[in-house]
Parts: C-alpha cells; structure tokens; sequence
C-alpha cells in the first residue's frame, strides 16, 4: 500500500540540504505537514516557506546540543501534538586525510554522522508515541557497508549507524514503532561537490553520481513498505556486499577500482564546471556558490 502523507508531521533533519529539501518538498507535495530542521535557521524557514501546501515550519538546531534537540522537539510538540515521522538525515564528511586531520575535526564528524541521530531518535520516542503510525527513517549510505579509504571517519561513523539502527529497529519494532534506513551512494549534493573539488575519495565516483530524487524514491519506498533498509541503486548495493564476504581482498580489488573512480571523478568535476558550479584557478577546483 502507498502511505498516505495527507497531515502527516514529518520532521526532516539536514532539511535544507540537497537530499533533505528534496525529501521536504517530497513529502509536502502529499499532504504532509514538513518541520525542516537544520543548523542554517534562515535556510531552514525559506525551504519550509517555499512548500507547496500549509503548515510547514523551519527550524535552526544544532544536533550537537542535546539542550537544543531537546527544545526543537518539544516546539514540535507544542505546534502539531505529536511527530509521525523522524528522518535523520544530517551527515557530513572530509577530503582531510586520517593522518592530518585534527582530532576535533574526527570528534565533530563522529558526533554529527553517528551520536546526533541517536540522540535525537532517543529523545524524539516520546513524541513518536503519540503518532498512531510512528515511523523512524535515517539516511545511512552505502559507506556503512564497504569501507571508504580516504574518508575512515566518515565509513566509521556510517558503519556504526547502520549497526544502531538495524539493531534499534529490531528493538522497537515490537515497540509499535517502524525503523529503517536508506543506503545511498554518491549524491550529488553541495557535499559531493566539495568532496570533489578537495579531491576526495574517488572511489565512489565508479558511476555518475545519482540525484536527490532517487534517495528520495528510496524514502518513500521504506514509508509504502516498511524494512529494515532500502538501497536507492540496488546493483551497487549487491557488488559491495558481495565485495565485503571476503575483505582480506580489498587490498587487491582496489587498485582495479581505484582508476575507474579518478577518470569519474574528473568528468563529474567537468560536469559540474559546465553546470556553472565549479571551476578551476591556478590549476585548483573550487565551487562557485549558487544564487
């Protein structure tokens, strides 16, 4: 059965990112009434203004405050009564090597991938319990199944993520509440795009990136069916699975890859030049701020 989004409250962290916004808009095109949570208040409020439909509301939060988490839900509560659905969809990542990179830097990332959608699930189930269809779905991505050399901090915290909501799903499924998560791969988003131009990890341009929609397809598909994961390019999700039954081989599998990922990168950095959001000077890839 397709879920029914008429009315439903779906709060969206990471709202006004690529994949958030995309989802928001998504969702409000149904009837859902859309809280577009981000740490850019102002961002937050155009993309909830911006809806089609009534009654979205944005709002600035960070999820490395418990105080604020706690305070953006209770204002959810206090608005709409209840939250039927929480999408923890915040992440970041870094083109910064493990070898030099701050170990503030490695704290933040772990924090924001991994604890701050815990946190926030946690604190959510109180609110969760008053929707009549409670529902939790997180963005993971497929860096929580197939480890990602240049990015460790970034694969340690998604393969910590899945971990945790696999094993919350299973736990609050008899609960009354439906968890899930969606693995996606390279997106093209605002962070895939600085990825790319600080030369990041080329390993996951093996194909051109997919678009915001498809993870949003991806989303929809967990709310019509609820499991434990769906995967918005399936293929890929079997080669790296498949890659993963015998990981002592990954030192020889990935020089093949390794080459096919550069030659996609540098057309994804060229796809994005004639886009008008990047370009080169002095030989160094920088993006060009949309309007």
């Amino acid at each position: 059965m397709s879920y029914d989004f008429r009315d439903q409250v779906i709060a969206v962290t990471g709202g006004a990112g690529g994949i958030g916004s995309a989802m928001c808009r998504r969702f409000a095109s149904g009837g859902a009434l859309c809280v577009v949570v981000d740490i850019d208040s102002a961002r937050a409020k155009q993309v909830a203004a911006d809806l089609p439909g009534t009654g979205h509301t944005g709002m600035g939060c960070d999820l490395l405050d418990r105080s604020a988490v706690e305070q953006m839900l209770e204002d959810i509560a206090v608005a709409y009564g209840r939250l039927d659905v929480l999408v923890n969809n915040v992440g970041m990542t870094s083109a910064e090597r493990f070898d030099v990179r701050s170990v503030e830097s490695i704290e933040q990332e772990i924090n924001l991938n991994l604890l701050s959608p815990l946190i926030t699930t946690r604190i959510a189930i109180p609110h969760l319990r008053a929707s009549r269809d409670p529902r939790v779905i997180t963005t993971v991505s497929l860096g929580g199944i197939f480890p990602l050399g240049e990015t460790p901090i970034y694969t340690a915290s998604k393969f910590g993520l899945r971990g945790a909501m696999l094993s919350i799903a299973l736990d609050l499924k008899d609960k009354g509440i439906k968890a899930g998560s969606v693995l996606p791969s390279a997106t093209d988003t605002r962070m895939l795009r600085q990825e790319a131009v600080d030369g990041g990890n080329s390993m996951q341009f093996q194909d051109p990136p997919q678009q915001p929609s498809d993870v949003v397809t991806a989303v929809v598909s967990l709310l019509d069916k609820p499991r434990l994961e769906a995967y918005a390019r399936p293929g890929e999700s079997w080669l790296v699975r498949i890659a993963m039954l015998a990981p002592n081989l990954l030192p020889k599998l990935f020089p093949l890859f390794r080459k096919r990922g550069e030659r996609g990168m540098a057309r994804y950095l060229e796809d994005l030049r004639r886009r008008g959001l990047a370009r080169q000077t002095n030989g160094r890839w920088e993006l060009v701020e949309e309007a």
